[in-house]
């Protein structure tokens, strides 16, 4: 299939790679020239711009930081001379998600709002869930590209749907990271042996994503380089609350897990890794949790 690609950060740069090897032809656009670059020597064809991938491609995807960029992006293709639908990997929010199709709607272009879970490695790995939203037949005439990107999962035909599934997902993930970054830092406060912690909650009820992967990969060795911002975990979460507080639901929970994630975007900044939240928490503590190098 011939597609668009626009936003190659860590994420979007591994998606063009999997639909390249898959086969497919890819064009590709990105501000950052040297982002264009690293795609196009694994076999991408460049653009010069996000109207020129809509004048190339019927099928445009796009994987973009923030809502803003998400909207100037479905703007700048509504107008191209090719595209047929747009393909949103982005995560901008149910009424960013609902704008975008309405705008692209009245130019004849089909949107569905396709946010992931599953971070770099599964991008890399192409086993990234996909959270779809927008028409049926636009889902499953797109059956080929989202095979080689990972699973997709049909969510529903209403806008923003799979946005609000994408945000409901990272609250979970933003959740439990940071439940886990607590009670590690506890434990080694208390004496106990980090890896001796991540092995007991992982045979027990106490096992997360987090134990199971991110602290075992980026934390105990103290690499932290699980492939994911700082910047825009909070993102997410703020945009949780945005959509929690506009359906009047109480958000306690959620309040609580983020003052720790802006806590960390003071302190480790935007572009640390988002498994840097252990980090304030051992400096309060006066601890180090991990086996590698500290």
């Amino acid at each position: 299939m011939d597609i668009g690609f626009i936003g190659l950060g860590n994420m979007g740069s591994a998606i063009v790679r999997r639909l390249v090897d898959a086969g497919h032809h890819v064009v590709v656009f990105d501000t950052r020239g040297a982002a264009i670059d690293s795609v196009v020597a694994a076999g991408a064809d460049r653009a010069a711009s996000a109207r020129e991938v809509a004048d190339r491609a019927p099928t445009v995807m796009a994987s973009l930081p923030t809502p803003q960029v998400s909207t100037q992006v479905a703007e700048a293709v509504a107008g191209g001379n090719h595209i047929q639908r747009f393909i949103d990997l982005s995560t901008a929010g149910s009424q960013a998600a609902q704008r975008n199709h309405a705008l692209l709607a009245e130019h004849g272009i089909a949107m569905l709002d396709s946010p992931v879970s599953g971070g770099v490695h599964g991008a890399q790995a192409g086993t990234l869930a996909v959270m779809v939203s927008g028409p049926r037949a636009e889902f499953d005439a797109s059956a080929a590209i989202f095979d080689a990107i990972g699973r997709a999962i049909f969510v529903s035909e209403k806008p923003g749907a799979a946005q609000m599934m994408k945000l409901v997902n990272n609250l979970m993930a933003a959740a439990s990271l940071a439940a886990t970054a607590e009670v590690m830092v506890m434990g080694v406060k208390a004496g106990l042996d980090a890896q001796v912690m991540i092995d007991v909650l992982n045979a027990g009820s106490g096992a997360t994503h987090a134990s199971r992967e991110k602290f075992p990969r980026a934390v105990l060795p103290r690499t932290f380089d699980y492939g994911f911002a700082t910047g825009l975990m909070v993102k997410d979460v703020r945009l949780y609350l945005d959509e929690a507080k506009a359906l009047g639901l109480p958000t306690q929970l959620a309040e609580s897990v983020a003052q720790l994630w802006e806590a960390t975007l003071a302190a480790e900044g935007p572009n640390s890794d988002f498994t840097s939240i252990v980090k304030p928490i051992e400096a309060a503590a006066g601890v180090v949790v991990g086996t590698g190098p500290r």
